[in-house]
């Protein structure tokens, strides 16, 4: 288990390198193992844990090194296409299968926790937690699912499902082409795929913070007592 943690540690922190050897090794067809990628990422609730906003960033970096098998502008193209796929096809996975889940407490591919999460997002932004969740690892593969169950109709899906997948891809993939091979940026590029991360995972962590604090405060007030009960007492 610590063996494959360390392979995948390596590899998301070594994402430029990776992907290097792998432009060097597949040529075009690197496109085709990326669109599978952040298909997975978005179109199935098994793989939350796969490096969509680091890995947007890092393709960004490779296409803007001279010679590259990338062309950022197609790159943006497919992969905001596997976007919008993985999140209908999620979307409907939702909607057949969903209901079940939430009667269940227990499932051997569902997290509940991630489910209610995503659908207290729901509760807080409505609609809009289709944009927003592109941009928050984990909640982004549960948002068309918890959709699907029955939380937006399927024509409003659809647009928000297109806006939040092509300004998700575009932003992080022009950002990775514009600054990734700047010097600085290029010498420590594991601690700007860290950074990426950490900013990525601060509004869940914001979050889950706010919810403890609300439930310890509320643990923690002393009981009311109604106007009814109070006449009542001597």
């Amino acid at each position: 288990m610590m063996d494959i943690l360390k392979h995948l540690l390596d590899l998301v922190l070594h994402l430029d390198k990776h992907l290097n050897t792998l432009a060097g090794q597949l040529g075009g067809w690197l496109y085709v193992l990326l669109f599978l990628v952040i298909f997975c990422e978005t179109g199935l609730v098994v793989t939350p844990f796969l490096p969509g906003d680091s890995l947007l960033f890092a393709i960004g970096a490779l296409a803007a090194t001279p010679g590259s098998v990338l062309d950022v502008h197609l790159a943006v193209v497919a992969l905001s296409i596997a976007a919008v796929l993985g999140d209908t096809v999620n979307y409907w996975i939702g909607k057949r299968l969903g209901p079940a889940v939430f009667r269940s407490d227990t499932s051997r591919f569902f997290d509940r926790r991630h489910l209610d999460r995503t659908a207290r997002f729901y509760a807080k932004y409505g609609g809009k937690t289709i944009i927003i969740a592109r941009f928050v690892p984990i909640v982004r593969t549960f948002a068309p699912f918890v959709a699907g169950i029955g939380v937006m109709h399927y024509p409003r899906f659809l647009m928000y499902n297109v806006i939040g997948g092509v300004l998700w891809i575009a932003s992080l993939t022009y950002a990775g082409y514009a600054f990734g091979n700047i010097p600085l940026v290029k010498r420590n590029f594991s601690l700007v795929i860290v950074g990426i991360i950490v900013v990525s995972l601060l509004p869940a962590l914001v979050e889950v913070m706010r919810e403890r604090w609300m439930s310890r405060s509320a643990a923690s007030a002393p009981p009311t007592t109604s106007l009814a009960s109070s006449e009542r007492l001597p």
